[in-house]
């Protein structure tokens, strides 16, 4: 039995969540995306409160970025997919066990791939738990 995958977006800028938004729909339709913030603080108590299967994060925001909000969600429960407009922050960001890395503008097929890894990185924790 697959349980439906969830996500939601954290990047401060509206049109980079409303954009990823729509691909996502129209790319990755197991996806049912629950929500989109712009504020981190916000996102960050959407995530303690819907415990989504993935969030994509931007990492440079105001008032938390990605990698503090992630470091005040300890233990991580969820996949998480850097969304972001900087290169520079690929080798932390890899070190800090995230599932991907994609740059703005998104490419649909990077998207389709992070999303995928994502998806059967969900299931296999799911059929392990499920053996135990």
């Amino acid at each position: 039995m697959n349980k439906h995958i969830t996500a939601l977006a954290i990047d401060d800028e509206e049109l980079c969540n409303r954009a990823l938004d729509v691909e996502v729909r129209k790319y990755c339709p197991e996806i049912q995306m629950i929500g989109t913030y712009t504020d981190p603080r916000e996102g960050m108590q959407a995530i303690i409160a819907q415990r989504p299967d993935i969030v994509f994060l931007d990492i440079e925001m105001p008032w938390l970025n990605g990698f503090e909000l992630l470091d005040k969600l300890q233990p991580i429960r969820f996949e998480v997919i850097f969304v972001t407009a900087y290169n520079e922050y690929a080798l932390k960001a890899f070190r800090s066990k995230v599932l991907d890395y994609l740059l703005k503008p998104v490419e649909p097929a990077d998207l389709v791939d992070a999303v995928y890894r994502a998806i059967e990185k969900i299931h296999r924790k799911s059929r392990s738990e499920e053996l135990e």
